[in-house]
């Protein structure tokens, strides 16, 4: 029965996953030439008081854009929500190059992606569950890596963490929410500690929402608010998410997670007839049914996000997983 359960999961997210590409927002349908970006800046928006605001969509989703002339056009600025970019300049540091993701294009070497700021929002056109790939701007990767004139450098000594906190709404209630850390210096060890700097998968438990809220929160935070440069990169918006309902009502311990080498698994309950099968984003099995495992060896895992499937005699446990 158990193996009949598994291959349903599987089948269940790989067809999931195709039916929801016909709405992905994947923003290749949105024309731009060769290295460049749209942030408003041609006040095609909807003027208010200088605020000048628009949106524009892909899949099934819209994004709302405002961009700032208030001391005129020469000095106006995207001020709120998102803009979209094929810029693939992932080494330029400062505020010159805004526009770029660290991982050099949008997910999966595609052209283009959006860049949001703190207090964006997606809207859907249909209500649904959610799912995104995520990454750091170039802008803010480099300033936490290097520090500049306005943010400091991030280092283990003082903790320092960038993260993205994600609220799917649902009749303008919060019906889930998460976190997701583009950067983390937290870990006890500090060879642990991170910088995002390709896409990664985060998800929310499955819907319906009909709106996504991002914010931002960081250790650098001054007499204005935060330092770290207020900025994260987006691609393929979706309506597949990969984890499995939890049934089991026995607990593991998983950790160092994240992890670049080896994962160890503990028992919370002295449970020790136990097998794990783990997958990646696409729903591909990359370690199959192992018995009783203590230690598991990522190293040769590409960075990323999996699940990692638990399947005791209570029943199931899915843990995600990531690899650094």
């Amino acid at each position: 029965m158990k193996k009949i359960n598994y291959l349903l999961i599987i089948l269940t997210i790989a067809f999931g996953s195709l039916n929801a590409q016909q709405n992905v927002a994947d923003f290749e349908n949105l024309n731009l030439s060769s290295e460049s970006y749209w942030d408003g800046s041609d006040l095609s928006g909807q003027h208010n008081n200088y605020i000048f605001s628009s949106s524009f969509s892909s899949g099934d989703y819209q994004f709302h854009n405002a961009y700032d002339t208030t001391y005129g056009s020469v000095y106006g600025y995207w001020s709120s929500g998102w803009i979209y970019s094929n810029m693939t300049d992932s080494t330029t540091s400062g505020a010159t190059n805004q526009y770029s993701a660290k991982a050099g294009s949008g997910w999966g070497l595609s052209a283009n992606y959006a860049i949001g700021k703190s207090n964006s929002t997606i809207v859907f056109n249909q209500t649904g569950s959610f799912s995104v790939h995520v990454t750091n701007s170039t802008y803010a990767a480099n300033s936490m890596r290097d520090g500049d004139s306005f943010a400091k450098k991030f280092t283990n000594a003082d903790q320092d963490f960038f993260k993205l906190h994600i609220y799917g709404f649902y009749n303008g209630s919060i019906s889930d929410s998460t976190e997701f850390y583009l950067a983390d210096f937290t870990h006890a060890d500090s060879s642990l500690d991170y910088i995002v700097t390709d896409w990664q998968y985060v998800e929310l438990l499955p819907g319906p929402y009909d709106s996504v809220r991002f914010d931002l929160s960081s250790s650098d935070v001054g007499a204005f608010g935060m330092n770290t440069p207020a900025y994260f990169c987006i691609d393929n918006v979706g309506n597949f998410p990969l984890s499995t309902v939890e049934n089991s009502k026995n607990k593991f311990s998983v950790h160092p997670n994240p992890s670049s080498s080896f994962i160890n698994l503990k028992s919370l309950e002295n449970n020790d007839e136990y097998s794990i099968s783990i997958f990646n984003i696409f729903g591909k099995e990359i370690i199959n049914y192992l018995k009783n495992p203590k230690l598991i060896d990522i190293s040769s895992f590409d960075k990323g996000q999996y699940i990692m499937k638990i399947e005791t005699k209570d029943g199931v446990i899915n843990e995600r997983i990531l690899k650094i």
